[in-house]
């Protein structure tokens, strides 16, 4: 199966977050937002490695009061990640959470106060590398915008992110990264191709509040499909009203579908039939559960019978096509002599797929980072 992506992406400005890069053809990063109060500094330093295990990127974390911005420097020092801090209207924190280390602002220029208060938050940045990310958001556009449109458009969204655009522009600062999300695709959708055509700086896609983990994950894999198929788009960020964790696996699930970026096991996977010579659906959810710790890049078949079995074996570099009793055990294309029986499917696969990876990472061993 040719693994190549055909998208071609939008030619964008690189910048950095931290050691990752963003932009310029960089591979699309994925990021997720803690939940925990970021003044639990325990708690919040256990999500954000649960999310880095998940293969998160970059973590944002909420910033509202000085007392978090004092949590925030004891979080820094415990983690490696690269952290984004979310700020909104006081400077001073944004001047803080730079002396600290942070190593995105995401903060509105415009939202900060006086030309003086937004100069020395960019000078901040500027002086220590840190990149800003412009995030707007249908739900609190400007009230004179919301005046001149009636309703949230995408152009009203694009010009509220045109007037901070403007901002930093005025004081040449240029390592900022911008994303305009709505709750509704289409508004969304419309907001990004706008803006994609109007500046060169990377695009954070978002859904807004997308909704629960099913919704939400729905949702979120139209509108950034929609998108990051026309090669819009460097980073991305899944809003789920779920754990953090979900939001990271949904958003590596969507580019592995598009080809784009590939960690860990794509299960191909029959929905079952009355064919079905073992219980497929309990099979696979097993066996996702149980190999979620593997990253390297791998498709998995398994069907329930004979009809499609063989052929998606075929394309997978481990595949089981379902028959009597004992089903048939493909590698790399190749039916194999061993059987598996019907009644241990996941024990005996698990202990394949493991033996199967192991095997790769040997020839030919992989840089976890770049998956």
């Amino acid at each position: 199966m040719n693994h190549e992506s055909p998208i071609i992406r939008r030619k964008s400005r690189r910048i950095y977050v931290g050691s990752v890069p963003i932009g310029d053809g960089a591979p699309i990063a994925v990021q997720s937002m803690t939940n925990t109060l970021t003044t639990d500094v325990d708690a919040t330093v256990a999500q954000i490695e649960r999310i880095v295990a998940a293969g998160g990127d970059i973590v944002r974390v909420s910033v509202p009061t000085m007392d978090a911005a004092e949590a925030f420097k004891q979080i820094r020092e415990r983690v490696e990640v690269p952290l984004v801090a979310d700020i909104h209207f006081d400077y001073r924190i944004a001047l803080k959470v730079a002396e600290y280390g942070v190593d995105c602002l995401r903060i509105n220029p415009g939202n900060i106060g006086n030309e003086e208060r937004i100069r020395a938050v960019v000078d901040a940045a500027r002086d220590r590398n840190i990149p800003i990310r412009i995030g707007v958001n249908a739900g609190s556009l400007e009230r004179d915008i919301q005046e001149k449109y009636g309703e949230p458009t995408g152009a009203a969204l694009v010009e509220s992110a045109m007037r901070h655009v403007d901002i930093l522009d005025r004081l040449n600062f240029q390592d900022f990264k911008v994303s305009v999300k709505a709750s509704d695709v289409f508004l969304a959708v419309d907001a990004y191709r706008i803006l994609a055509k109007q500046i060169e700086q990377p695009l954070h896609l978002g859904i807004t509040e997308a909704g629960g983990a099913r919704a939400g994950a729905v949702k979120s894999a139209i509108g950034l499909g929609m998108l990051l198929a026309e090669g819009i788009g460097d980073t991305i960020r899944i809003s789920l009203a779920a754990d953090p964790v979900e939001e990271i696996k949904v958003g590596f699930d969507i580019l592995k579908s598009l080809r784009i970026r590939s960690r860990g096991i794509n299960f191909i996977a029959c929905p079952s039939c009355s064919r079905q010579e073992f219980d497929v659906i309990s099979t696979v959810n097993a066996l996702e559960q149980r190999l979620e710790d593997i990253v390297t890049p791998l498709d998995v078949s398994v069907i329930g019978c004979v009809v499609n079995g063989p052929g998606e074996a075929m394309v997978a570099q481990i595949g089981l096509a379902g028959a009597k009793n004992k089903s048939g055990f493909y590698m790399d294309g190749e039916r194999q002599k061993l059987r598996i029986d019907n009644g241990n499917i996941v024990d005996e696969l698990e202990a394949q797929i493991r033996a199967y990876v192991q095997r790769r990472e040997r020839e030919q061993p992989i840089d976890i980072k770049n998956l």
